[in-house]
């Protein structure tokens, strides 16, 4: 027997597979409403576009679309995406744009290029759990900062920044969600998004911004993004899986020119580039000005959703002290804070017998906590699910509280 562990790296032996994706092997089973994923509607995938645009592209420069492509990504695809971003605000050229593989690679690269085993990285808690999987694959020490109805709490997380640059142990960035946050679906303040560049101005830092889902608000004012707000020390992270469809697996990274040319470095030695088919495709869909169409499809879809289910969560959930969620202003999800005392991953497999699924809080923490918390996905099910899965929420809640409070008062 070939002992195979001795043969792996320390990053390999600290690498686990992501809670999200195991936990939807087992709601793929027939039946069960899954609120767990966080996967757009398939039947708002602009299919009949996509299918002129691959037509378009195969008669047009279809030699040159299925051949390798600059690690830079396609430079009319960066054009696009530079006027995109000079739209809501971002001062940007094609020269500090690199086209990704989506986000997840993006997070992979930052991580690749920032991190040393055993430095600090600060975010929000809870927090995306991709980013925490990525991170934590290079050896990263994420410290989570708790958050409000605001975003992160600043001054708690200057506090922390203050200690360990006393230390001499100064955080490597500052990593965080602004717009409607994944899981939580909170939207940072502009207060806050101003004490954060200031921060980072004040301890010489540099910001990593998620943002895939900015363009999807459903309602209040848009706040300017971090990168609009200082194009020196932010680095931000875009994807099409959220506001367009996610099989084409692109993205973007946006930021000052020294550390794009850093990531398109270490992207070479991961997949030389992303697929200019793919590529190809997107440029004449946004050159076309197909996108704000898109997008305005899909807000008008996830705002009903989200409605929706949040008129059912306070029809059918039981009224129980600390039981709350959030009211997600644009974004795919909304977050479930559940009585002290209730575990949602012990409760997950009662939820499970229930056929309905959520994704347990205590994958979105780095540091340990939310136990008593789950993330929920409002825009893959269709109505019908929704009310039907948040009823069989309602149960598995109403009798799992009852049955932990006999076995309390039961001796």
């Amino acid at each position: 027997m070939v002992n195979y562990d001795q043969f792996l790296s320390h990053s390999a032996k600290g690498m686990k597979r992501s809670e999200i994706r195991e936990l939807l092997k087992l709601t793929a089973k027939p039946g069960i409403i899954s609120f767990a994923g966080g996967l757009p509607a398939p039947d708002l995938f602009p299919i009949d576009d996509i299918k002129e645009m691959s037509r378009i592209v195969m008669e047009r420069e279809g030699k040159t679309a299925l051949q390798y492509g600059p690690t830079e990504g396609d430079n009319r695809l960066r054009e696009e995406l530079a006027k995109l971003m000079q739209k809501d605000g971002v001062n940007i050229t094609s020269n500090h744009l690199l086209i990704v593989t989506s986000s997840q690679q993006g997070l992979d690269l930052v991580g690749k290029i920032f991190v040393d085993p055993g430095d600090a990285v600060m975010t929000s808690r809870p927090t995306y759990v991709g980013a925490i999987q990525a991170f934590n694959s290079y050896g990263a020490k994420m410290i989570g900062i708790e958050q409000d109805e605001e975003g992160t709490q600043t001054a708690q997380m200057e506090a922390e920044i203050a200690k360990l640059a006393a230390k001499g142990n100064k955080p490597k960035f500052i990593y965080e969600i602004p717009d409607f946050q994944n899981p939580s679906g909170i939207t940072m303040s502009l207060k806050r998004r101003k004490e954060l560049i200031r921060i980072a101005d004040k301890y010489d830092l540099i910001i990593i911004e998620d943002s895939p889902y900015r363009q999807l608000r459903f309602e209040g004012k848009s706040e300017p993004s971090l990168i609009a707000m200082n194009s020196e020390r932010v680095l931000s992270l875009f994807t099409f899986s959220k506001i367009l469809l996610p099989g084409f697996r692109l993205g973007w990274m946006a930021g000052p020119n020294e550390l794009i040319q850093k990531a398109v470095t270490a992207k070479q030695s991961v997949d030389l580039c992303s697929p200019p088919f793919n590529q190809a495709i997107l440029f004449e869909f946004l050159s076309r000005g197909l996108l704000e169409k898109q997008i305005t499809i899909i807000i008008k879809a996830y705002r009903e959703k989200r409605d929706f289910m949040l008129d059912k969560l306070s029809k059918y959930m039981p009224k129980l002290p600390g039981l709350k969620w959030t009211h997600p202003h644009g974004g795919l999800f909304l977050w479930v804070t559940l009585p002290e005392g209730m575990d949602a991953g012990e409760m997950f497999h009662s939820a499970i017998e229930k056929q309905v699924a959520y994704v347990v809080g205590t994958a979105f923490y780095p540091d340990g906590g939310g136990s008593n918390s789950f993330r929920m996905n409002f825009s893959y099910s269709s109505m019908a699910e929704i009310e039907e899965g948040v009823k069989r929420l309602a149960q598995v809640i109403t009798s799992w509280k009852g049955d932990r409070e006999t076995q309390i008062i039961t001796p």
